[in-house]
């Protein structure tokens, strides 16, 4: 008689997880087939991923930054806000994934941001100004009333010319904070600075793919947009409800 095969219960585990299951499999190679027809479709779009909705036979699109959605033939194209009813209130899919796509993208850039902690920097907010911008000069006293954030400006520099100049000061400063300190009070920088590269077209493809179309824009860590300038005690409001 043939013996019987004996496979211990963590070894199946561990085969399903490196290999997924075949229905999981599947679903990846479905999705990988419309993620490269739409690309096939509109090649000077990038198509970040493609998901499967858990119904109407809908598939969850990030393209170029925009949360659309497809059927499986990628017939049809839906631009707009999806929302759940299955719930009440209903649930805001598109804007759940918008949110959650912004705030990956800009955790990932800090590297292209100014940093300024306050107090222990708990909390976390994410800003896109214009050194010339005056709003952003207004929005830069209503911070100054908070303590206990962490505060990451991408500087987009979109209003002029000098505007451009004035970031790349900022940016190849000694101190960057220093720097963006003195231009938000005094409109100069006169900290000591050096040639360098700085990552302004980035944080221009940054804004875009975020939507943006003016200075300043506030974001919390996951991703919600605030608005443009607002009031301290209306962005402590909204961290309140993390």
């Amino acid at each position: 008689m043939l013996k019987r095969l004996s496979i211990p219960l963590a070894m199946i585990v561990a085969m399903l997880l490196t290999f997924g299951t075949p229905a999981a499999r599947a679903q990846d190679t479905e999705e990988a087939r419309i993620k490269q027809a739409l690309q096939v479709k509109f090649p000077k779009m990038t198509v970040d991923t493609v998901t499967r909705m858990p119904f109407g036979g809908l598939f969850e699109v990030i393209m170029g930054g925009e949360v659309v959605y497809t059927d499986a033939k990628t017939e049809l194209l839906l631009a707009g806000t999806l929302y759940d009813t299955r719930t009440m209130p209903a649930r805001n899919l598109t804007q759940e994934t918008t949110q959650r796509v912004a705030a990956k993208l800009m955790a990932a850039s800090h590297d292209t941001a100014i940093k300024m902690v306050r107090g222990n920097g708990k909390r976390v907010l994410y800003t896109f100004e214009d050194p010339n911008c005056g709003y952003c000069r207004e929005l830069y006293k209503e911070l100054g009333k908070m303590t206990d954030i962490t505060v990451y400006t991408f500087l987009v520099p979109i209003l002029s010319p000098d505007s451009t100049e004035k970031s790349r000061a900022i940016w190849c400063a000694r101190d960057r904070a220093k720097a963006w300190d003195q231009v938000m009070i005094k409109g100069n920088v006169s900290e000591p600075s050096k040639p360098c590269d700085a990552p302004l077209a980035k944080n221009t493809e940054i804004s875009q793919r975020l939507g943006l179309r003016g200075t300043p824009a506030i974001f919390t860590a996951s991703g919600q947009q605030l608005g443009g300038f607002i009031p301290a005690q209306q962005i402590e409001n909204a961290l309140s409800k993390k």
